[in-house]
């Protein structure tokens, strides 16, 4: 049992942590990019006690385990590698020209950290989003300290992390506060932190009620901070007329295998399933119906997210006009997700805002739509989304252009004839999108573009060569992609 850290005890870590910024932040980006590999290293070192400490703090199996360890390291060392690449810099210059009138001055542009980052651990992903996942590596990148709030389900595991990040930074003669962890059960260490002046950025993924909390909280500080939190998303599934009829057997054994991965405790599971109501739509509900039920339930990660779930779905199928189509034959015990697949009308999903809600689990819902005209208006209805996406022909897109452009604005990730499940690490990767899937649609969660959350532009006016920073002098030292004078360019500025 880890006691909750104490106010006095997060003071002194906030105050080496504004410490550590104001060192960290002149460090090269070589510097940062060798730190976060040797993160990497020290993590790989912890062997086979990460994986069993995660399994039996979280009941995910040793091979899910296995590979988002992979994920995480690959994370580090590739956030490290973009980071001494530069790109995430946005570096832009403009010459003086002195005998324009009146004359223009020189100005050069690049990003620079904000300041020290907290990072809350979530609870589904305990490496990958974690202590030392995805927004710890992109502010480290970016220039920042980090405070890790441990997830208080998985508190070994993110002290193992911990451990290996601190090792890190000794090693690689980091100031001290560059990293800190810290533990709170309940929300008051959370909201401490949130409200406290040291504090410049906020990273968060989990349910929509913490998120939302923190956001509030730091907006409503004398000098509010950026929140970049990834919350809830149903991410809806259209299913298009000619795609239903031509392959009702194998869009159903896909989408199956979506709702039910990790026993649905993924942000990018299908809540969702909307199309019109036919012939072709009971064949496919009678394919989705047998495949679900193949498929054994598991343990959920933790008691509190199987108690969530169950009360969620209880809920859900309460709801006026919703029709249980298919659940779990065998008794549900142990925290175990009870597979479940419902239904219910256009017109019912319009009318009812809690069928817009997430079901955090292995759960879908059919929107039976009457005809295109009721599909467009469910697709107008629906609130911002992490994911969206289209099953469809080639003849289904040319006919349905006005529902995909309203599909396009509700999304940070559209998706044609593939799940949403499986988020790739990599820079075309948009992780994130409208309120209140995320806080900020612009940025996303996943991949080096992440980087840019936790920095912000600076511009140097008239500067002499020799102060500027590396980045921006005219040699270009670090040999980085900078636009200068409306050119991008590797040269240097004669």
């Amino acid at each position: 049992m880890y006691k909750d850290t104490t106010q006095a005890e997060l003071d002194n870590v906030l105050a080496g942590a504004v410490s550590a910024f104001h060192q960290y932040k002149t460090y090269s980006l070589a510097q940062r990019a060798n730190f976060m590999r040797t993160i990497a290293q020290e993590i790989e070192a912890l062997g086979d006690e990460l994986i069993q400490t995660a399994m039996s703090e979280t009941n995910l199996p040793e091979a899910r385990l296995l590979g988002e360890r992979a994920r995480t390291l690959f994370q580090l060392t590739s956030y490290a590698a973009a980071a001494e690449q530069g790109n995430w810099l946005e570096a832009s210059i403009d010459t003086a020209v002195p005998e324009k009138t009146p004359p223009k001055p020189d100005l050069r542009k690049m990003l620079v950290p904000l300041g020290p980052v907290v990072v809350f651990g979530a609870s589904n992903f305990p490496f990958a989003y974690s202590t030392a996942g995805g927004d710890t590596a992109c502010a480290f990148a970016a220039g920042c300290p980090v405070i890790v709030k441990a997830h208080p389900a998985h508190a070994k595991t993110s002290t193992l992390m911990a451990n290996a990040i601190s090792t890190a930074a000794k090693k690689c003669n980091m100031p001290d506060g560059i990293f800190s962890h810290v533990y709170g059960a309940g929300f008051e260490v959370g909201e401490y932190l949130a409200k406290h002046d040291a504090v410049k950025a906020i990273g968060f993924t989990g349910s929509f009620g913490g998120g939302k909390a923190l956001f509030d909280w730091a907006n409503q500080r004398k000098n509010p901070i950026p929140v970049f939190a990834e919350m809830g998303s149903v991410n809806p599934i259209f299913i298009l007329p000619e795609k239903i009829e031509a392959e009702s057997e194998s869009l159903a054994k896909q989408i199956a295998g979506s709702i039910t991965l990790g026993m649905g405790q993924f942000c990018t599971n299908p809540g969702l399933l909307i199309t019109i109501n036919s012939e072709s739509l009971e064949r496919f509900i009678q394919h989705l119906k047998r495949e679900l039920k193949s498929v054994s339930p598991a343990k959920m990660l933790h008691q509190g997210i199987a108690a969530n779930y169950a009360e969620k779905l209880t809920k859900a199928l309460a709801q006026k006009g919703v029709q249980l189509i298919s659940q779990t034959d065998e008794e549900i015990h142990d925290g175990k997700g009870l597979i479940t697949l419902a239904t219910t009308n256009g017109k019912t999903f319009l009318e009812n805002p809690i069928l817009h809600q997430e079901v955090f689990g292995p759960y879908s819902l059919i929107i039976q739509c009457a005809d295109e005209k009721e599909l467009l208006a469910v697709a107008k209805a629906l609130e911002g989304q992490l994911t969206a996406t289209l099953m469809a022909t080639s003849n289904d897109i040319r006919a349905h252009q006005e529902l995909l452009n309203y599909i396009q604005d509700i999304c940070g990730r559209f998706i044609l004839n593939n799940v949403p499940t499986g988020v790739d690490v990599s820079l075309p990767m948009h992780h994130g999108g409208p309120f209140p899937a995320s806080t900020d649609s612009r940025f996303t969660s996943v991949g080096a573009d992440g980087i840019k959350r936790f920095a912000r532009p600076l511009a140097y006016q008239n500067w002499d060569d020799e102060f500027l920073p590396d980045e921006l002098k005219n040699a270009n030292p670090l040999h980085i992609w900078r636009t200068v004078n409306n050119e991008l360019t590797k040269n240097q500025i004669n």
